[in-house]
């Protein structure tokens, strides 16, 4: 398990500046599913903007760039793992299960805090997703910026 200390970004909508580290609203995801709790972010700014790439269409709301802090996290690497950064939307589609939730099944029951993986379009780029989001783990301590996407 990796001890990871660091910053991190998120992009979230303007409308959620005022709950910077709520969980992703979706009741499923690439590492949660079943009404597990799930807070995913980058290790860049620009991470966090590939990461949402797949979900940014020309007519969104307004977005803010915020950086957070994470402290002693213990994670599970799964950079340079292909499967943890496969499609899931169209495996969950198909087969009913995304694989990737074996990854984060088999996390949260040894006690991880999360995982760390890389980007599918990107693989220098890191991703990380918090099971766990306490005060003691990750903290804001910095104001959100306005976030256009580069590439609508």
């Amino acid at each position: 398990m990796l001890n990871f200390s660091g910053p991190v970004w998120r992009i979230l909508y303007l409308s959620q500046i005022d709950a910077p580290l709520a969980p992703a609203r979706a009741p499923e995801g690439r590492f949660h599913h079943s009404g597990q709790a799930a807070l995913y972010c980058s290790l860049s700014a620009e991470g966090a903007g590939v990461a949402i790439r797949r979900y940014v269409s020309a007519n969104d709301p307004s977005r803010v760039l915020q950086q957070a802090q994470i402290s002693n996290a213990r994670l599970i690497d799964l950079r340079g793992q292909p499967d943890a950064s496969i499609v899931w939307q169209d495996v969950r589609e198909k087969q009913g299960v995304s694989p990737t939730w074996n990854f984060s099944d088999g996390a949260r029951d040894i006690g991880a805090d999360g995982l760390m993986y890389s980007s599918r379009t990107r693989p220098e780029l890191s991703h990380i997703v918090l099971f766990e989001f306490t005060p003691a783990l990750i903290r804001v301590d910095t104001l959100a910026i306005p976030w256009t996407p580069p590439y609508v």
